[in-house]
């Protein structure tokens, strides 16, 4: 009898009660130690602690906690899991499942996010921190607005988009009997050959690989570059500053490349949807087709409120909401031309 085998008839015979109580083994758990195993969450929200949490807030916790692994804007770095997008891919031959477009319950992201994540740290993080990141990464998805609260309270009246794409499995019903008895073994193969290999060899995520296809609404073209001679060294340091919050998806200056967002040296006064070599969304070409420029005003209106001004956009960053902050970094893209 296998070690394995031997533990489990062990375990079986001490769990009787007979055997329990001669051998004096184990205790009543305590209701702290229950409560610490019981994380559990319902899709109807029974099980969910009281709390909450909003999208701006989230935006901050996500940078910090998940960011590494996920991206800035939930769209995933190299190969660790996309948690946005994929809405319109689930009818292909290689849908992208997230939690938007696939997932049909809300619970199961709040009960994962509880009780796995951060990745190494798991269950680290408190109830608002949860709430508030379920609302980014909702927001990221382009489910709820900017201002979108997370509670306890609010958790059930929401519904997942393929809360409806899913049916029950009655397969233990209706196939069961295919599955069991003895096998024909009748007109069987005289042989047994290999028809297909596991190519995939980009399947272990790397600890610093830029994200793929996340959407950004800057671009540089040939028009002449703006001068910016007269503006304040301070204010353009100040944007290399902010400039931070976009680096994990665009490059700019010398070199730079096209990652999950296109480079934008020279962006400042030019037009969009101009970078070769990288796939622009729909909503921005139709933008671009209407000759949209970058220029300071619709630049800063687009970094103040991506979704509000261009519908549609795969850009998830929540936007930069101090006028400060707005004027900085379009002095620091001006800074540098093509």
């Amino acid at each position: 009898m296998s070690k394995f085998l031997k533990g489990a008839v062990a375990l079986t015979l001490l769990s009787n009660p007979v055997f329990a109580e001669g051998f004096g083994l184990g205790r009543e758990a305590l209701p702290a130690e229950i409560a610490a195993w019981d994380l559990d969450v319902r899709p109807d929200g029974t099980g969910l602690p009281a709390g909450s949490g909003d999208v701006l807030t989230g935006e901050e916790v996500f940078a910090d906690k998940c960011a590494s692994c996920h991206g800035d804007f939930a769209e995933g770095v190299g190969n660790w899991p996309k948690l946005a997008g994929g809405w319109d891919t689930l009818a292909d031959e290689d849908p992208l499942k997230t939690v938007g477009s696939y997932w049909p319950y809300l619970s199961t992201t709040w009960d994962y996010v509880n009780r796995s994540m951060p990745f190494g740290d798991a269950q680290s993080l408190e109830a608002d921190e949860v709430y508030a990141i379920v609302a980014y990464i909702l927001y990221s998805n382009d489910l709820v607005e900017d201002d979108f609260v997370l509670s306890e309270e609010t958790f059930a009246d929401f519904e997942m988009p393929n809360q409806d794409g899913f049916i029950v499995d009655d397969r233990i019903e209706t196939e069961h009997a295919q599955w069991v008895g003895e096998p024909c073994m009748e007109n069987c193969k005289e042989d047994v050959q290999v028809t297909m290999r596991a190519m995939v060899l980009d399947v272990t995520p790397e600890a610093e690989t830029a994200a793929p296809e996340a959407e950004a609404a800057v671009a540089p073209a040939a028009a002449p570059a703006v001068e910016v001679a007269a503006v304040d060294p301070e204010l353009i340091a100040a944007g290399e500053k902010v400039f931070r919050k976009c680096k994990a998806c665009h490059q700019i200056g010398e070199g730079a490349k096209n990652r999950s967002g296109p480079v934008l040296t020279g962006i400042v006064g030019q037009a969009a949807g101009q970078v070769e070599g990288f796939n622009y969304s729909k909503p921005l070409m139709a933008m671009a087709e209407d000759g949209l420029v970058w220029d300071a005003e619709n630049l800063q209106s687009f970094l103040s409120k991506p979704k509000a001004f261009m519908k549609g956009t795969k850009m998830s960053f929540a936007g930069l909401k101090k006028d400060a902050d707005l004027a900085a970094i379009t002095a620091y893209l001006a800074s540098i031309p093509e």
